[in-house]
């Protein structure tokens, strides 16, 4: 995985749509959005079954989202199949870049972000990376 990424991602985000965001504290998504919230970034939760995650009004989808949030990455906490219409999504909506989570990895729709310009990283935690990076 490239640092650079990793680098841009990070550097260049202020919002945060995190796709499969749980509401339950003791969920890895969860954790990792409430690390980041606490460091400053703003979180937009992606959850079709929930109403509100730590304080924040969730989505059904980031298209649902972008008409409301300026959404600068997209961090999925979602299967890898899954991954191709979100990267799809997040190409529409002009994210910076697209994170996938530890386990989640889709080559197919990472070249298909990367081509579209979005810094992309696979198969990494992001809460990992900010605080290896702090």
């Amino acid at each position: 995985m490239p640092s650079d990424a990793i680098h841009q991602s990070l550097a260049n985000c202020q919002t945060i749509a995190v796709v499969g965001l749980s509401p339950k504290p003791h969920r890895d998504s969860f954790r990792v959005a409430k690390y980041m919230q606490d460091h400053g970034f703003r979180i937009v939760p992606i959850n079709p079954n929930a109403h509100e995650v730590l304080g924040e009004k969730s989505y059904a989808s980031l298209t649902e989202a972008a008409q409301h949030e300026r959404i600068d990455m997209v961090n999925c906490f979602r299967n890898s199949e899954d991954i191709p219409p979100i990267a799809a999504e997040a190409i529409a909506i002009g994210a910076k870049s697209l994170w996938l989570q530890i386990g989640v990895v889709n080559d197919a729709a990472a070249q298909q972000a990367t081509a579209a310009g979005l810094a992309v990283v696979q198969n990494l935690c992001l809460m990992v990376e900010h605080a290896r990076r702090k």
